[in-house]
């Protein structure tokens, strides 16, 4: 019987001389035998008013240790500009998790995977045209060492030996796949050993990627679904006399758009938890509870084809999406209760969901009158990726839409050369033609008399999350588009990033009143009535077609009507009582009506195979 969670509270300031150690067989903590029950939650897909709930709804199911990775990407948004506040305030997050009792594994990348756009890498790094991520390319190692100089120092004070809940420290993530370079992982070790880590520090790989993916001096832990025997005979190959630690056991899986939502029987997750419990592992459950990816986040799959990944982060995970308990979460807790010496705290009370009635959108405003909201337009030759535009004091776009327009002459057959990343609405003289994506790669031109306005509206889908294809996930278009085999020249590009600042510009914009026949792509306005204290709800949108939603001008995700996700998740937080401001940007039909439900839809499921 190994140390329950009801001993962890207090330990804080206590004198603590020995850290987590992997002994022959098993883990010791303080030198007293412990075995890992993780669980993993990103602080930065969760609000920061409800950590607390997904904490302790985590405890009660018997889990002591909280894993979380830190997206670069979103805590260095532009090169030397640091975000550690509100939602993304990881000192807070970690406290949170000491004082209810959870131990915490940390994961600082600088890369990170999670289905994040880039795997968390930021984007400004791609500006560089000889980038080489994830090696010791000087360019990439220089950016490196300026984040962890900002991170690492913040979490020194947090680990075990000074008092603090961090008990482990992941090196990187899954580089046995990636492996480009010999000398990368030995420089991450170090550059977080020399800033002050201490703790015990191990890697994260799938079987294939143990061997590869290892440094000297770490752990290496494995990542699975399905338990055999042959993987953990390679295990015990590759690293003899250690405790075996399951980084990511997979829960469930992550969805693409126009795919269908995966799930895991519960009866054989909780199986193969059982079989690891019973040969004395130690378990990181990936995801404990998923969340979701607001906004821009969420990254894309390359092989075999480009695909983007959903908003939703549900991941089919113990803790659904908006934190309601499922059957996976009823049969881990009397499995892992049987791991603790003391009866496990209660089960937190759920929330209560709100189906509230709609919001008419009773304003219309069209993409071609909001273009003076945005950024100065910029002119260029030749078309230039959003990465490389000359905004947000240098560090180019990430995010969002870009639109390219030029001037034409004549119709004809317009090709894309597979210059398009991701998806490309096509208008000439703002009457829709067309689109490019990546399977298609030609377009008829109508004829027409005199110069006329091309456009392309050209959406980042989501940058690709994994493998050898991270240096080339540059966005918009990244090289020439040609009409009748002759690239076009004399670019206007207008950058669409949608950030909060110009959403809430978007308030000043001459709206028209709907019902006018609205055109598009375009912005509809509505509002939101709520009473007392908002309560989570779904937003459901039935007759709209693809999009992005804004509510009190935070960026809630995209939207698809291909699904499978059929609905997005808006937790009360982000509502006020009362009036709440609801924007949408539509690209190509709209019901004038939005919906508000008490349960979700994440389209219709498939089993994971």
């Amino acid at each position: 019987m190994y140390r329950g969670i009801g001993l962890l509270s207090g330990r804080r300031t206590m004198s603590r001389k020995v850290g987590l150690r992997a002994n022959s067989s098993q883990f010791t903590l303080e030198g007293e035998p412990f075995r890992i029950l993780g669980g993993s939650i990103h602080y930065f897909r969760v609000p920061r008013a409800y950590w607390r709930d997904r904490m302790m709804k985590m405890r009660a199911c018997g889990i002591n240790t909280l894993t979380t990775y830190v997206p670069w990407s979103l805590h260095e948004p532009a090169r030397g500009v640091f975000q550690f506040q509100t939602d993304l305030d990881l000192e807070a997050y970690i406290n949170l998790a000491a004082d209810l009792g959870l131990w915490v594994i940390l994961c600082p990348g600088p890369y990170s995977s999670s289905e994040l756009d880039l795997g968390g890498l930021p984007s400004w790094l791609l500006r560089d045209g000889n980038m080489r991520l994830r090696t010791t390319y000087p360019g990439f190692i220089e950016a490196v060492n300026t984040f962890f100089d900002k991170l690492i120092p913040k979490m020194v004070p947090l680990q075990f030996k000074k008092g603090g809940p961090i008990i482990a420290v992941q090196l990187e993530s899954k580089y046995g796949s990636f492996k480009g370079d010999d000398s990368y992982m030995p420089f991450i070790k170090e550059a977080i050993v020399s800033r002050g880590i201490s703790e015990l520090l191990l890697t994260s790989d799938t079987p294939q990627g143990l061997q590869a993916g290892g440094v000297t001096g770490a752990l290496r832990a494995v990542n699975l679904r399905k338990l055999n025997q042959g993987n953990i005979e390679y295990l015990n190959a590759v690293q003899p006399n250690s405790p075996v630690m399951v980084m990511e056991y997979w829960t469930g899986w992550f969805d693409v758009w126009g795919d269908l939502h995966h799930v895991l029987a519960p009866e054989d997750m909780v199986s193969s938890v059982r079989e690891m419990l019973r040969r004395g592992m130690s378990i990181n459950l990936y995801m404990f509870h998923g969340g979701t990816s607001f906004g821009f986040q969420s990254g894309a799959l390359a092989n075999p084809s480009y695909k983007a990944l959903i908003t939703s982060y549900d991941y089919d995970a113990p803790l659904s999406e908006a934190g309601e308990y499922t059957p996976k979460y009823h049969l881990l807790r009397e499995l892992f209760s049987r791991y603790h010496i003391e009866k496990l705290p209660d089960m937190p009370a759920l929330r209560w969901r709100e189906a509230y009635e709609p919001a008419i959108m009773y304003h219309h405003l069209s993409l071609w009158d909001a273009l003076s909201f945005t950024e100065d337009p910029f002119k260029s030759p030749t078309p230039v990726n959003m990465e490389n535009l000359p905004v947000n004091n240098g560090n180019g776009q990430s995010y969002g839409y870009a639109l390219y327009e030029t001037t034409i002459t004549s119709g004809g057959l317009l090709k894309s050369e597979d210059h398009v990343r991701d998806r490309a609405l096509v208008f000439v003289d703002r009457h829709y033609i067309g689109i490019f994506k990546h399977q298609s790669l030609e377009l008829a031109v109508p004829d027409g008399k005199g110069k006329r306005i091309l456009s392309l509206l050209v959406e980042n889908c989501g940058r690709v999350q994994n493998g050898k294809a991270l240096d080339n996930q540059r966005k918009g278009l990244v090289g020439d588009i040609f009409l009748n085999n002759v690239p076009l020249r004399d670019f206007t590009i207008y950058s669409l990033e949608m950030k909060t600042s110009f959403v809430d510009s978007l308030y000043l914009a001459p709206w028209k009143s709907l019902p006018h026949i609205p055109s598009f792509p375009g912005f509809f306005m509505g509002r939101l009535f709520t009473y007392g204290y908002p309560s989570d709800t779904f937003v459901k949108l039935p007759g709209w077609g693809k999009g992005v939603f804004f509510v009190n001008g935070l960026n809630l995700g995209r939207y698809w009507s291909i699904g499978p996700q059929q609905t997005l998740y808006l937790p009360g937080p982000f509502l006020n009582s009362g009036v709440n401001q609801v924007i949408m940007f539509e690209e190509q039909e709209a019901d004038y009506k939005v919906h508000f439900e008490d349960v979700p839809d994440l389209g219709m499921a498939v089993d994971i195979q």
